[in-house]
């Protein structure tokens, strides 16, 4: 007698060759909807399937997994990033929880040079001015923005997405690189990107003049760039988020940008995410963008192929290679 297959819902529409992928090994179901999914239809995919594969916009708190009767045994995350799950919920209902942690660097770290760019050189302005009608022709002080050559890159955070930017800044934008992290990296790392560490978070925003966030959210990180840490920035500085919306006070860095207390800034996620403050969609001086991180056929389709990775060695019986609970 065959085996019955195990059973997986995927909360969003993936890449046609990740789905095809999984439909030989699963029985998968679609969330037809492409949107989030609400608390109860999250409750009722735990009680109903063998694995979910939710993404960062479905939030699994200790309310949803400590449910009793739930069917699912492993949460196999599309996404680097998993604070929308409770982590010691999941282990305490004997929950399985992967993530897909090297596939998005280099789109993201793409996307933060991307918003550097675009937030020196005023690029978000030149396009609505474009496509709004207004520009009259070329003007010698029109929409002038500055040089990033041989200014200072801050990175908040040192990781993978962040040590790519930091190569990608240097080799092709001749930007010099400092850092603040949790963890120093080690000589040889620092050398090779010619990074300078810097002990306190205050001293890397005075000495910056882009800062790029590449810290995880969570609790820990909530609000990290607050009205005090902005008020330590350069009034010539940009701010670039690609990290977590959660780790930027939107309100505070609205009043910011709006009495030019720093210069500019250059957004991919959202505190409220998908809603975006309304005092910032007012300014010019910020790029915003639609959470387009990761977002190239290649980096979600090789997301999708490390969460099947991940599925299949939990119900192969083995350990799964980005297994985070």
């Amino acid at each position: 007698m065959l085996m019955s297959r195990p059973s997986l819902l995927i909360t969003r529409r993936l890449p046609a060759s990740v789905l095809e992928r999984l439909r030989a090994s699963y029985e998968v179901t679609v969330n037809p909807d492409d949107r989030a999914l609400g608390r109860e239809a999250l409750l009722m995919a735990l009680r109903s399937f063998d694995a979910l594969s939710p993404t960062i916009t479905d939030k699994l708190d200790a309310a949803l997994l400590l449910n009793s009767g739930l069917r699912t045994r492993i949460i196999a995350n599309f996404g680097a990033g998993f604070e929308h799950i409770d982590l010691e919920a999941a282990k305490r209902a004997n929950l399985v929880v992967t993530n897909t942690p090297d596939a998005l660097t280099d789109a993201t770290a793409e996307l933060t040079i991307l918003l550097i760019l675009m937030a020196s050189r005023r690029a978000g302005e030149g396009e609505r001015l474009v496509r709004e009608g207004k520009w009259t022709g070329w003007a010698p002080t029109q929409l002038l923005g500055t040089d990033v050559k041989g200014k200072t890159l801050g990175l908040v955070g040192f990781g993978r997405i962040a040590k790519e930017a930091a190569r990608r800044a240097r080799a092709a934008l001749g930007m010099r690189i400092a850092y603040h992290s949790r963890s120093r990296a080690s000589a040889d790392e620092e050398s090779a990107l010619g990074a300078e560490h810097h002990a306190t978070l205050e001293s890397l925003l005075a000495a910056s003049d882009v800062i790029s966030l590449h810290c995880p959210g969570g609790a820990a990180t909530r609000h990290l760039i607050n009205a005090n840490t902005l008020a330590r920035m350069k009034s010539t500085a940009i701010l670039i988020n690609t990290a977590r919306g959660s780790v930027v006070d939107e309100d505070a860095l609205a009043n910011a940008l709006a009495q030019r207390q720093i210069a500019a800034a250059g957004l991919d996620v959202y505190e409220r995410e998908p809603a975006v403050s309304p005092a910032l969609r007012e300014l010019e001086n910020v790029v915003l963008l639609p959470h387009l991180g990761s977002a190239t056929l290649e980096a979600r389709t090789a997301m999708g192929m490390q969460m099947a990775d991940n599925l299949d060695s939990f119900f192969a019986g083995r350990t799964p290679p980005n297994r985070v609970a």
